[in-house]
């Protein structure tokens, strides 16, 4: 009898495990709620506030190169997915060069804490893009060679690109990502 009921917790351990697969590791699931983006968008418009309140402390030490933040949407929609991607993702990588030169100029530890999100909810927006199977972004050499971009000198006037940017390329991006569409067929 012992033996039976041995073979028996075998044989549910067995199609357990089967049925759980933990040497497989399963695909990072899309994240496609807007809800995730609206939170960092609200959370880069509190950034944008506290600058815009700051009065000592609070400047950029040099201008930065960030993307443009106009759609024309018929160009955007004339690209393909990967090209509104890469404009996307070289953005992002623009908004996190500029908050990180930011969080080194700026002296008011009040703002420390805003910019320090920021960026994290910039890589947060980085791993988003990658549970959508969007391909990872090489940054170039130089900002230089970067087309649709501009410079700004001033904080606020960075912290208003963010949340621009945020706004309206990321938000089309995730709109439009292939791993959110519903299949309708």
């Amino acid at each position: 009898m012992l033996q039976k009921r041995g073979r028996g917790l075998l044989v549910l351990l067995l199609m357990l495990l089967e049925w759980t697969r933990p040497g497989l590791l399963s695909p990072l699931r899309p994240i496609c709620d807007l809800r995730v983006l609206n939170h960092f968008i609200k959370e880069a418009r509190d950034a944008e506030v506290a600058m815009k309140s700051c009065r000592e402390g609070c400047s950029l030490s040099e201008s930065v190169t960030v993307p443009q933040t106009r759609v024309d949407f018929d160009v955007w929609e004339k690209k393909n997915g990967l090209e509104q991607a890469q404009e996307v993702q070289s953005g992002l990588w623009l908004l996190q060069q500029a908050l990180n030169l930011l969080r080194t100029s700026v002296t008011n530890t009040a703002l420390h804490s805003h910019i320090d999100n920021s960026i994290r909810n910039l890589l947060s927006i980085n791993a988003v893009l990658r549970s959508l199977n969007i391909q990872e972004y090489t940054p170039p050499a130089s900002t230089v060679a970067l087309e649709g971009t501009w410079r700004v000198s001033s904080a606020t006037d960075l912290l208003q690109v963010h949340v621009n940017f945020l706004r309206g390329k990321v938000r089309l991006l995730l709109l439009d990502a292939q791993a959110c569409q519903q299949d309708v067929s």
